[in-house]
């Protein structure tokens, strides 16, 4: 077996697992010990799925299309973001200034300049799939720059953060599923059709859960019902530095 067989038998072993561990912690009950393990594991398979990711981006950009290639390139920005907003915004749920520190910025800027490589490509190919996806690095660098520069609209801002983010991870984990696992299970549903609804119809889904869990988490869309109901105390709370271990303990 060459080095290229193994890293796509490994890629694709690791998508089996992330798409496993994605639904645990989806269907268990938030905050509970099943959903943070879950949470935990598809992390750390998601990050391990994003290294063999790399040299097959680089081999579709040489050898098979350079346009498809940098399109994949972007996929890795978009979803490496995700993770890392999903994970690091319930890590410093009380210290939002660390939250969206420099490499938060840094983030921002390269999602909108990916984003915008992504549009000049769907542009000149007049492909609907590079057109659609540019959106999310756009958008979403430009709200990750807005949330920096406002502050937090509400003390579960971070919460907000991390669904919209595992949302996002999502959205990535049931592509790879749909164009890679279910051509593979199922042949006879390979095709164009499938194709584009690999593509378009985990982000149309990702999009109205993402009000349904807004309406249910958040107490509105964006979590609108939460931040009207926030105090100015509590405000000053969410964007407070973390309490230190000793100060946990004593609360405790």
């Amino acid at each position: 077996m060459s080095a290229y067989s193994m890293t796509v038998l490994m890629h694709s072993s690791l998508g089996a697992a992330a798409l496993a561990t994605y639904w645990v912690a989806a269907l268990a009950k938030k905050g509970s010990g099943p959903h943070k393990l879950a949470g935990k594991v598809y992390v750390a398979v998601m990050i391990g799925l994003l290294i063999p990711a790399v040299p097959l981006s680089i081999n579709v950009f040489r050898h098979f299309s350079t346009a498809f290639g940098a399109f994949l390139f972007y996929l890795l920005v978009i979803t490496g973001t995700a993770l890392w907003q999903g994970w690091y915004a319930t890590r410093n749920k009380r210290d939002f200034s660390r939250y969206v520190g420099s490499g938060f910025r840094r983030l921002a800027w390269l999602n909108i300049g990916s984003g915008l490589a992504v549009l000049g490509l769907g542009i000149a190919t007049t492909s609907p799939i590079f057109l659609g996806f540019s959106l999310v690095g756009l958008l979403g660098g430009r709200s990750m720059l807005r949330l920096a520069k406002a502050g937090p609209a509400h003390p579960r801002w971070w919460m907000e953060q991390h669904l919209g983010a595992m949302l996002g991870c999502g959205v990535a984990t049931h592509i790879a599923f749909l164009q890679i696992g279910l051509p593979r299970l199922m042949p006879s549903l390979a095709g164009p059709v499938l194709q584009n609804i690999a593509w378009l119809g985990p982000l149309v889904v990702a999009g109205l859960a993402r009000v349904w869990l807004g309406r249910k988490y958040l107490g509105g869309v964006g979590g609108a019902g939460a931040a009207n109901r926030a105090t100015p105390a509590d405000k000053a709370r969410s964007i407070s530095p973390r309490p230190s271990l000793g100060e946990t303990s004593s609360a405790n």
